[in-house]
């Protein structure tokens, strides 16, 4: 695994990505096929965020991909309050238990795990890699790339319909580019994997049986114009780290 990264770092990522999106959905799938959701899901992940991990520590890559401490303080990124507005938004009908308890468990353990592998691949990898040719094109690639990636929850046995889909997309999209910002303009992760695995978490008490299609319509346009006034903010107005 270190001689492909020291060979090609997109090459790297681009692996990793393919890898997880194939794995992730196999994972998704079988759990379905044993009747208990996560059940496969959440080992596939554990195991695949330890390797990444493990990699990234042994190798000194750390501040590399951001799993280091914020070097711009928290007043200037506004104390990442457009973020606690976002994670409370999966809540906004309200709170409903929709898995069994020991079902709830396994899926907020393996968003955490999603959380953080996505950051890590997405944020760290993908654009790490493009940003040395071209920090704007990085950007570009590493919040599409992102948005479109949602689209295999059409097929992964998660039970997406096609518009909640196109919508989820269109918000994640919104949402990598505001990640990206944070990641490219403070050199660290952690509030974004933190961020994105308690929003992914709290959809679990989601209670989208009440959701018409406006107020889909509505709730991802207000997740459009947060993520993306809040990733603006921090383009035009938070200077990049100096390393």
């Amino acid at each position: 695994m270190k001689k492909l990264y020291k060979k090609s770092r997109l090459t790297f990522s681009i692996i990793w990505i393919a890898a997880y999106c194939v794995l992730m959905s196999i994972g998704d799938i079988l759990s379905e096929s044993v009747g208990i959701s996560k059940a496969v899901t959440l080992p596939i992940a554990l195991t695949m965020s330890v390797v990444l991990l493990i990699f990234i520590k042994r190798n000194g890559l750390s501040e590399e991909y951001g799993l280091c401490k914020s070097k711009v303080s928290a007043r200037k990124m506004l104390f990442y309050l457009p973020l606690a507005i976002l994670m409370s938004a999966n809540l906004i009908n309200g709170l409903k238990l929709n898995l069994s308890l020991a079902e709830t468990v396994l899926y907020i353990l393996t968003m955490f795990c999603v959380g953080f592998l996505e950051e890590v691949i997405f944020r760290g990898l993908l654009f790490k890699s493009m940003a040395e040719n071209g920090v704007k094109s990085a950007i570009i690639v590493s919040s599409i790339t992102f948005g479109m990636g949602h689209i295999i929850n059409l097929f992964n046995g998660s039970g997406a319909e096609l518009l909640p889909n196109i919508l989820q997309i269109i918000y994640a999209t919104a949402a990598g580019f505001m990640l990206v910002m944070i990641f490219h303009k403070t050199g660290s992760l952690i509030p974004c994997i933190v961020f994105h695995g308690i929003f992914n978490a709290l959809s679990v008490f989601a209670d989208e049986s009440v959701l018409s299609l406006n107020q889909r319509i509505i709730s991802c346009v207000f997740l459009v114009i947060v993520s993306g006034g809040y990733g603006a903010y921090i383009a035009l107005k938070v200077k990049k780290i100096n390393k």
